[in-house]
């Protein structure tokens, strides 16, 4: 006689298909301008699939990838390192690689270039003024002697001399708050946030010797007195660099608070 083996409910229970998360659809507007044949931008809807750990930039890679080939985006690293993907993501300035959908809280997620900047294409901007107006502030240790020079050895820093600068030598050069400044809006000429606070990194840094060089770049109509202190730089920044406060510790030098 054969003997037929019955089946254990917890077999059973092993051997049953697991649920699937569901993907939510959400509107994702892109903006779209082309300086060479547009006159002004226009935006494309897509409805796309989103879970709940989905990042603004995989949710525009999916629609370059799937859906239209031709949209501009900058990106890198993916991981807020870099700096390349920064947009306004529902008119505020983020990094896109940095902002999960799951966070907006809404159901349509408009995606435009930086305020500020020239337009390259679409999402992409021109960031040559920036980096023109880093290169301004001379970001780098500039002393009389060298570490290069024989029998010397490295400038040594305490913990409480590092603290003075370290949180502004953060910067990943994204260009977020030179984007949200309101300064920057109405003087095409004005170093930004940006630029100032590297300038403080430097100022701040008991190694570097060039003080007055930077002090000299920054003390002109459309530098440092140029900040009207609406703080949106700061708010805005992915790595707490706090722009707005390195302008006011620049003017404490200038000022004579300083030293």
């Amino acid at each position: 006689m054969a003997v037929v083996a019955i089946p254990k409910a917890s077999e059973e229970a092993t051997s049953a298909p697991t649920p699937t998360t569901q993907p939510n659809t959400i509107t994702l507007r892109i903006s779209r301008f082309n300086p060479s044949n547009d006159s002004l931008p226009t935006f494309a809807e897509f409805k796309i699939p989103v879970q709940k750990w989905t990042t603004v930039l995989e949710a525009i890679l999916h629609v370059k990838q799937n859906l239209d080939h031709s949209i501009a985006v900058r990106y890198s690293c993916r991981q807020a390192s870099c700096g390349s993907c920064g947009m306004k993501i529902n008119g505020k300035p983020a990094l896109a690689c940095y902002t999960k959908i799951s966070e907006i809280g809404s159901k349509v997620v408009t995606v435009e270039p930086m305020s500020n900047f020239p337009i390259i294409r679409d999402l992409a901007v021109d960031f040559k003024q920036l980096f023109s107006d880093h290169k301004k502030m001379k970001p780098f240790i500039m002393r009389d002697d060298s570490e290069i020079t024989p029998g010397t050895k490295e400038f040594v820093q305490t913990p409480k001399d590092l603290e003075k600068f370290l949180q502004f030598s953060y910067c990943i050069k994204c260009g977020l708050c030179n984007s949200a400044c309101p300064t920057m809006a109405t003087d095409e000429s004005f170093i930004g946030p940006q630029g100032l606070a590297q300038a403080y990194r430097y100022v701040a840094d008991n190694r570097d010797q060039g003080k007055k060089d930077r002090l000299k770049i920054v003390d002109q109509s459309h530098g440092i007195w140029r900040c009207h202190f609406a703080g949106s730089c700061s708010h805005v920044c992915p790595k707490g660099v706090d722009p707005a406060m390195a302008i006011q510790l620049l003017r404490g030098y200038l000022m004579g608070f300083r030293k």
